[in-house]
């Protein structure tokens, strides 16, 4: 009822697409100067919100995107560019929401979409989703997208204690540290599905 080796490949597969690690600068700089409990809660609802949209797409996504008419590189340069302007808040500053929704939509954009579930999380699910050989092969699927979405929460949530360390000015730095990152992701991203378009035309 369980192939290890589908489990191991995807999970591994969604680490490094969705890597936790790197994601907890972006996390801190964006949840910064905001009560405990809520960065708490924030973490929570971003890994809710990613399993949500990874959930559908694992069990729909095909569908959708010819539904919709989209492809996949379209996808790729839409979430490229929606996480080039979050970048460049992030660069420079401008990052205050108002206040009555700041805390929903950072947890909802960019953290739940399309930073944790982007692009190249939601193409490798379809994909596992579509290739994996009866009960076993959906069994340890599922298991290893729940897996990945644990590990992102307990990165995230526990990556708070780094703010009491860094104090204010450290923050600042994380931020902008984490608006180049970002950056930089968004333009491989934008990169890469320009190339598939070029590719397939």
């Amino acid at each position: 009822m369980f192939d290890i080796a589908v489990f191991g490949s995807l999970f591994l597969t969604l680490f490094v697409i969705m890597d936790p690690p790197g994601i907890t600068p972006i996390f801190l700089a964006l949840t910064a100067g905001r009560p405990a409990k809520v960065q708490r809660g924030m973490a929570l609802q971003a890994v809710t919100v990613a399993f949500g949209v990874i959930a559908v797409f694992g069990l729909l996504g095909q569908q959708i995107l010819d539904y919709l008419h989209v492809s996949v590189p379209a996808l790729m340069i839409a979430g490229g560019l929606l996480l080039l302007l979050i970048a460049l808040d992030l660069l420079t500053g401008k990052t205050d929401e108002p206040t009555q929704t700041k805390d929903v939509n950072v947890a909802l954009v960019p953290l739940g979409m399309p930073l944790l579930a982007g692009p190249g999380a939601i193409v490798s699910v379809i994909l596992a989703v579509q290739n994996a050989d009866g009960t076993a092969g959906q069994v340890s699927v599922w298991s290893a997208i729940v897996a990945m979405h644990v590990v992102l929460w307990l990165t995230m949530r526990y990556s708070l204690l780094i703010i009491r360390v860094i104090r204010d000015g450290g923050v600042v730095l994380v931020t902008r540290l984490a608006g180049m990152m970002l950056s930089a992701i968004a333009v491989q991203q934008i990169i890469n599905g320009v190339t598939q378009v070029v590719q397939n035309s």
